[in-house]
C-alpha cells in the first residue's frame, strides 16, 4: 500500500513538474508565430478567471446569475478612475492636490477590485434570496445591464465616466520598478507586454484554483453543494441558506473584480461596449460546456471558448473570400461558434468534462450498475441490510387473509 501511495505520489509530482514547465515556455514558444497569439491567451486566461468565479454561483451554490458581467465592470472601472487622468481632468481639486496625477499602486487597486466587486455581489444577492431557477436568472441580467447603462451614462452632468467615449490612458501594472507595459530581456529572452502579463494571469488563475478547490473541499462547499441539490432539504439541516447564498454572491464577484482590474490594465483603455449582456452569456457557456461545479471542465470550457472565437477568424475570412464577399465575416464567424457549441452541447451534454458520478465509477474508470435482484428489479433495502429474494413477500392476488387476533 505504501509502495503504490508513494508511486501515485511522484506521477502526480511528474505531471505537476511538467506542466509547470510547459505553461512557462509556452508564450516563448508560441510568440513565434506572432505577439497576437499570445495575446489570444492572455485573454483565454482572464476569461478562466471569470468562468472560476462564476462557478462558486452557478456550479456549487446552483444560483444561476447571467449579470456576472456586472463585477467585471465594476473592477474595470474603479482601475480605470484610480489610474488614469479622468478624474483629475474632471475636478480641479483632485487635480491641485495631486499635481503628478492619480497613479494607485497595484498592491491597493487588486485588493480593492476584489473587495468592491464583492461588496456588490452582496448587494446583488440581498434583494434575491427568495428567488429561484428563472426569476433569479431575469433579475441579476436586469442588474448587469443596470450597471452598463449606468455607466453609459455617468457623463453627466459631472463627467466621471466619460460614457460611451470609455476611459483612455490607463496605467500598466507596474511591481517593484518593473513595469509589465514594456519589453525587457531576460535570459536572452524577449519579454513583451503580452508575455508579461501572461505570467501575471497565469499566478492570479493558479491562485483562483487554488481558493476554489479549497472551498470545494470544505464545510462551506458542501453546504453550497446541498442548498444546489435541494433547498429545503439544507434548509431544514440547520444550514443558514441565506448567509451561505450572500458568501456565494461575494466570493463569486470578488473573482469578476480582480479580472475587471487586470482586463483594464491590460487594454490600457475600457468602454461600456466591453461588458454587454453577451459577455455574461459567453461566461456562462464557458462553465455549462465545460462542466458545472467540477474545476477541469469549467478551465477547459473557458479556454476553448475565448481562443474560439479568435481562432475562427482565421476561418471566416477564407471563407468570405470563396464568397466573393456576399457573407460577412463576422457574422459568418458568429455562425461557426454556434454550431461549435452546439456540437459540443450535443456530444457532451453533461459538458466536455464533467465531473464523475460519485459511488458509480470504479477504479479504472468503468461505470458500475446498480445492484439487481434475480428477476432483473432493484433489490428491497431494509434498514438493517438487503431483504433476500427467498424472504421477499409475493405480489398480493386481492384476497384478503385473516388473521388471529
Amino acid at each position: 500500500m505504501t509502495r503504490f501511495s508513494d508511486a501515485t505520489r511522484q506521477q502526480k509530482l511528474a505531471v505537476l513538474v511538467g506542466a509547470a514547465v510547459l505553461l512557462c515556455i509556452l508564450p516563448f514558444v508560441v510568440q513565434l508565430a506572432g505577439n497576437a497569439w499570445v495575446r489570444i491567451i492572455d485573454i483565454a486566461l482572464l476569461y478562466v478567471l471569470l468562468a472560476l468565479g462564476l462557478n462558486i454561483v452557478v456550479g456549487y451554490a446552483g444560483l444561476l446569475d447571467l449579470g456576472y458581467v456586472a463585477f467585471y465592470a465594476v473592477g474595470a472601472y474603479m482601475l480605470g478612475l484610480l489610474a488614469s487622468p479622468q478624474l483629475t481632468d474632471t475636478f480641479a481639486s483632485i487635480s491641485a492636490a495631486l499635481p503628478g496625477g492619480l497613479h494607485t499602486p497595484w498592491w491597493v487597486v487588486i485588493p480593492l477590485g476584489a473587495l468592491v466587486a464583492g461588496g456588490a455581489g452582496v448587494l446583488l444577492g440581498a434583494p434575491t434570496l427568495k428567488l429561484r431557477g428563472d426569476y433569479l436568472a431575469i433579475v441579476t441580467l436586469g442588474f448587469g445591464e443596470i450597471v452598463r447603462v449606468f455607466m453609459n451614462n455617468l457623463d453627466a452632468p459631472v463627467n466621471i465616466t466619460n460614457g460611451p467615449k470609455g476611459i483612455a490612458s490607463i496605467d500598466e501594472i507596474s511591481m517593484f520598478g518593473f513595469s509589465l507595459g514594456k519589453t525587457h530581456n531576460f535570459f536572452g529572452l524577449e519579454w513583451p507586454k503580452v508575455t508579461n502579463y501572461y505570467f501575471l494571469f497565469l499566478i492570479l488563475v493558479i491562485f483562483a484554483v487554488v481558493i476554489c478547490y479549497r472551498l470545494e473541499r470544505s464545510r462551506i462547499g458542501r453546504a453550497w453543494m446541498a442548498i444546489r441539490e435541494d433547498e429545503v432539504a439544507a434548509k431544514a439541516m440547520g444550514i443558514n441558506t441565506r448567509n451561505l447564498k450572500l458568501l456565494a454572491f461575494g466570493m463569486g464577484a470578488t473573482f469578476g473584480g480582480v479580472s475587471g482590474v487586470m482586463f483594464a490594465s491590460f487594454q490600457g483603455f475600457i468602454s461600456p461596449e466591453s461588458f454587454s449582456l453577451q459577455e455574461s452569456v459567453m461566461i456562462v457557456a464557458m462553465v455549462v460546456l465545460g462542466g458545472i461545479g467540477h474545476l477541469p471542465g469549467v478551465i477547459v470550457g473557458a479556454l476553448l471558448l475565448a481562443a474560439l472565437p479568435e481562432v475562427l477568424r482565421y476561418v471566416a475570412g477564407p471563407l468570405q473570400q470563396m464568397t466573393d464577399g456576399r457573407l460577412d465575416a463576422s457574422i459568418l464567424r458568429q455562425l461557426l461558434i454556434a454550431l461549435a457549441m452546439i456540437g459540443i452541447m450535443l456530444s457532451r451534454p453533461r459538458g466536455l468534462w464533467p465531473s464523475p458520478e460519485h459511488g458509480r465509477v470504479r477504479a479504472g474508470g468503468a461505470e458500475t450498475p446498480p445492484p439487481q435482484g434475480p428477476g432483473g428489479e432493484l433489490p428491497v433495502k431494509l434498514p438493517h441490510g438487503e431483504l433476500p429474494a427467498a424472504t421477499q413477500i409475493p405480489p398480493t392476488t386481492g384476497h384478503i387473509i385473516p388473521t388471529e387476533r
